[in-house]
């Protein structure tokens, strides 16, 4: 075995990409293993076959999707709810959703108060 090796449940990459839907749903964790026995959506099916088949990024608002071998080295360009964010598929993605990459809320900065805000602010002349 070597150094640094990644394994995913004790299986390698390149074991994991030779693997059936069917093996792979043995090793990950109960809620996705039910998503997957469930069968994919319409949509999801698409989105599967555009990745493997495209070399460019792919757009999608599927954040339920699970990540799967097939899609380990794509990159795929997930909605936020606001814009397309690209994520890079790493081996330690696996068996997880693809939603939890992206972020859907943004840290909220506020500015100085604002007029009105406090009782001394009303005493503060508008010019």
């Amino acid at each position: 075995m070597v150094v640094g090796e990644f394994k995913f449940y004790g299986k390698s990459v390149e074991e994991l990409k030779t693997m059936s839907l069917k093996e792979f749903m043995e090793l990950i964790p109960a809620r996705q293993r039910r998503s997957i026995k469930r069968g994919f959506s319409e949509e999801k099916k698409k989105l599967l076959e555009n990745i493997k088949k495209s070399e460019k990024p792919v757009k999608t608002h599927l954040r339920d999707i699970i990540v799967v071998p097939d899609m380990l080295g794509k990159r795929i360009l997930v909605h936020n709810g606001k814009s397309f964010v690209d994520v890079t598929i790493d081996e330690e993605m696996l068996g997880r959703y693809l939603g939890e990459f992206v972020m859907t809320r943004q840290r909220v900065q506020h500015s100085a108060p604002g007029i009105g805000a406090t009782k001394s602010s009303a005493a503060v002349s508008v010019r």
